[in-house]
């Protein structure tokens, strides 16, 4: 198989029954994936650019026994978080997007399972609500090290996206949650996916089989790939203004800015420094680079 594969087929029943857009994306990821992290920037400038022409859905996939035993004390559990450490940190310096490899030495994740399984609780209070976990749990994981698989973690993480953290509680232990999570990881079994990130897109003409994309790419490559399942070039929409993009998502790195609004870091940084004089964003700096935090409850002066 190539970068991606074009004659990948898709069953009738594995379809959705309607699309509003012509496009549907299946993103299957691993919630502690560096790399799946690092498409973070690409995906916002998809739908930024393109949104008007996709939806698009997580599937939670990856071999969560391989995070299991990494906070035991021993030679093997050792040499494992070695080597995850080495991958985030390598993953870092070539994404942009800050991951600390710290966590697996001083905070490893205690319960992979638990964690995934959270993101299919928080999916029950809608798609919108899932996005929103998602994010918040990888920020907290790749940028604050926490140990993502503790409860008391899950549920902060809950409280501090608007959830309703009763209904989170009940569905994180619910049998729901539990089959969602199963549906995932099935799903990914029978796609055949073995890599992750794996996009798998797909148009609303029945007759016409999906594009499976493995891996990372470049941008160009993910619009290329839409050209051709639309059968024609994609209009571009206008970007928002980069106060309304912060306002949208809140809390980004200046690589995420750098590559929406086609800017080298250098004047990212300007152009978000600039926001940070009139008190419109807060300055975050982590391990690998910066991130950018909305200040939703400061207006900036009139001058």
């Amino acid at each position: 198989m190539t970068w991606f594969d074009p004659t990948f087929p898709f069953q009738d029943n594995q379809k959705p029954s309607s699309c509003h857009k012509p496009l549907e994306i299946y993103s299957v990821i691993d919630p502690f994936c560096a790399d799946c992290w690092s498409l973070e920037p690409v995906l916002k400038k998809l739908q930024t650019e393109y949104g008007q022409y996709f939806t698009l859905r997580h599937f939670i996939s990856g071999t969560l026994n391989t995070y299991n035993g990494l906070s035991a004390s021993s030679k093997k559990s050792s040499r494992q978080a070695e080597k995850m450490a080495e991958r985030w940190e390598r993953a870092a310096s070539l994404s942009g997007m800050s991951c600390d490899g710290d966590l697996w030495f001083e905070n490893p994740i205690s319960a992979p399972y638990r964690a995934s399984l959270a993101i299919k609780a928080a999916e029950l209070q809608g798609k919108a609500a899932g996005f929103r976990y998602l994010r918040k749990m990888r920020e907290m994981l790749f940028l604050n090290k926490q140990n993502i698989g503790e409860d008391s973690v899950l549920q902060e993480i809950a409280a501090s996206v608007g959830l309703d953290t009763q209904e989170f509680t009940r569905d994180l232990n619910s049998e729901a949650a539990v089959k969602a999570l199963q549906c995932d990881l099935k799903f990914s079994s029978e796609m055949s996916v073995t890599q992750m990130p794996t996009l798998i897109i797909f148009n609303d003409r029945a007759d016409e089989e999906g594009i499976k994309v493995s891996g990372c790419y470049s941008y160009e490559v993910y619009v290329e790939v839409f050209k051709e399942m639309l059968g024609k070039k994609p209009e571009v929409s206008p970007l928002p203004s980069l106060k309304e993009f912060l306002k949208v998502h809140q809390f980004v790195a200046t690589k995420e800015v750098s590559l929406v609004y086609n800017w080298t870091l250098e004047e990212a940084e300007r152009q978000l420094k600039m926001l940070l004089l009139q008190q419109v964003v807060e300055r975050i700096p982590v391990k690998h680079g910066t991130f950018w935090r909305y200040s939703k409850h400061i207006e900036p002066p009139v001058i």
